[in-house]
């Protein structure tokens, strides 16, 4: 095995994170600009999970051999990014129905709100 692998992983998560910047930066619906950071924030993850790949390496449990270990940081650092995301979707998602109740519209210039 070796790192051509990644490849295909690094271009499909370098296409989730421009997506997703190009949806935050043009779109001025609200929910179209958390669905865009949700996007991005998957790209991030699958670039972090990919780039803590070694070729060859087994889970890092300790059996008394010692062998090429797949290094868990990355891991851990996902999986703490998903709960962070969730809860910041979450968030995202009530400040919008706040803002809907109030205005009656998700679109961000129909109010006289600008985004930039």
């Amino acid at each position: 095995m070796t790192y051509e692998l990644l490849v295909p992983i690094f271009i499909v998560s370098t296409a989730l994170i421009s997506i997703g910047l190009y949806g935050v930066m043009s779109k001025k619906n609200i929910l179209k600009i958390i669905l865009s950071l949700d996007l991005m924030d998957t790209g991030v993850n699958i670039l972090i999970v990919a780039m803590g790949y070694l070729p060859g390496g087994t889970a890092p449990i300790e059996n008394g051999n010692y062998k090429v270990y797949v290094d868990p940081v990355p891991q851990a650092l996902v999986l703490t990014a998903i709960v962070i995301g969730v809860s910041v979707t979450a968030l995202a998602l009530a400040i919008a129905i706040n803002y809907y109740r109030k205005t009656g519209t998700i679109e961000l210039e129909k109010e006289g709100v600008m985004k930039w």
